[in-house]
């Protein structure tokens, strides 16, 4: 089908180099159907399949008024074109998945309901036993209106959620897959995925001040593998330490899963501000006693307006716990205002981190930095489906933070 092709950027900086030409489909009208004219979310008549290019592009234009605002529709098209090709995604890391007639020609057919799943690294721990598997991250879970209130996004959701359990995931099977619901908690909830803790400390940005000298020093791209791998080594040690006879569960905190992060971040602020960050976080102490958080930018106001503009803080890692509480709250603070600087840079209206566990918690609480704790009822709900034994409300999730949204 018809396409353009839209350069993008790697790297950090102000860079106008092109890396490689992404190929976007050019939408084309979707068909019309009367709605009463279509089978029963219950019929047997509907599958749960794969788009064509073309139905990918549709449903995405469909979705830029939601969830792209800060962009063009050319500039979001592009984006989730681009998406795909990133480490995480690419090499059938991301599947689009929509729920349609099944014996209706591609492109031809309705899109009844839409959404995308994201495979991962994840662990699981029960008394020190550790079984290495797969997450599947679902995202962008998306009905066109004119189909609403007929069941389609419950019959789409009922189907994926035995599906994954077998997706990309080998005879053993996913351990089990996650969401993000900005609709409550019950409409996931009842289709398998508990809720689990959903909380941020809010805190607002800041302009640096003049004459302070901060002891954490700026991350960006080169320390990230780094970090990544000596993170994955003491949240696996903390894991098999953890035997109470209950079972614990964490996505990875890989390299791969910051570079979704970030590389989506990069086309945005390319599209919206001319430039791409060079602050991916910040790091305090010596290896083996240090203190790092790491971060990105969301934008859903872009530059028309601040509210949906927030600097994500995807990660904090306590090296050493039994650190003296100074040390690690001096270097904490430090992290903070250089994230409050940055979100001010970089316009976004708040500075958000994920349901902290308590000594990380406790540490901004003793850094004198003005927060609020926000325990979130409706939006960015994390709920976790379980495919072993037990319900999921008995595991225990692990590093629940941003990283592992998608």
């Amino acid at each position: 089908m018809p396409s353009t092709a839209i350069p993008t950027t790697n790297g950090e900086g102000n860079n106008n180099n092109v890396s490689h030409l992404v190929p976007v489909p050019i939408p084309e009208p979707a068909p019309n159907f009367d709605p009463s004219t279509l089978p029963d979310a219950s019929s047997p008549s509907l599958i749960l399949t794969h788009p064509t290019p073309a139905e990918r592009a549709r449903t995405w234009r469909l979705t830029h008024p939601m969830w792209g605002p800060a962009l063009t529709e050319k500039d979001y098209l592009a984006r989730e074109a681009y998406l795909t090709t990133v480490p995480l995604a690419r090499n059938g890391g991301i599947t689009h998945w929509i729920l349609t007639v099944r014996d209706m020609p591609p492109d031809a057919r309705p899109v009844l309901s839409s959404c995308e799943s994201i495979r991962k690294k994840a662990i699981s721990v029960r008394d020190g036993k550790v079984t290495e598997g797969v997450c599947h991250g679902i995202a962008s879970v998306f009905t066109d209106p004119v189909y609403r209130g007929r069941g389609y996004a419950s019959r789409m959701m009922s189907e994926l959620g035995r599906v994954l359990k077998g997706w990309q995931a080998g005879e053993e099977g996913a351990l089990f897959s996650v969401l993000y619901s900005d609709i409550g908690k019950q409409f996931y909830a009842k289709h398998g995925w508990a809720p689990f803790e959903s909380s941020h400390v809010a805190i607002r940005p800041r302009k640096r001040e003049e004459g302070v000298k901060e002891v954490a020093v700026p991350i960006g791209y080169h320390e990230l593998a780094e970090l990544a791998c000596v993170d994955e080594r003491l949240l696996r040690k903390d894991l098999a330490s953890r035997r109470d006879g209950r079972t614990h569960v964490a996505l990875l905190p890989e390299l791969d899963a910051f570079l979704w992060h970030m590389m989506r971040e990069d086309f945005m602020t390319k599209c919206i501000f001319g430039r791409t960050p060079t602050v991916r976080g910040a790091v305090a102490g010596k290896p083996g006693q240090r203190v790092w958080a790491i971060w990105m930018r969301g934008y859903y106001g872009g530059l028309k307006k601040m509210e949906g503009n927030t600097l994500h803080v995807l990660r904090v890692v306590v090296e050493d716990e039994n650190r003296p509480n100074e040390e690690l709250v001096d270097g904490l603070r430090s992290i903070i205002r250089i994230a409050q600087h940055e979100a001010a840079e970089w316009f976004a209206q708040e500075i958000h981190v994920w349901n902290p566990p308590p000594k990380v918690k406790f540490l901004i609480e003793k850094t004198g930095i003005e927060f609020e704790f926000v325990n979130r009822d409706k939006d960015s709900i994390a709920s976790l489906m379980w495919y072993s034994e037990g319900p999921a409300e008995e595991v225990n999730w692990v590093a629940n933070e941003k990283y592992a949204w998608c």
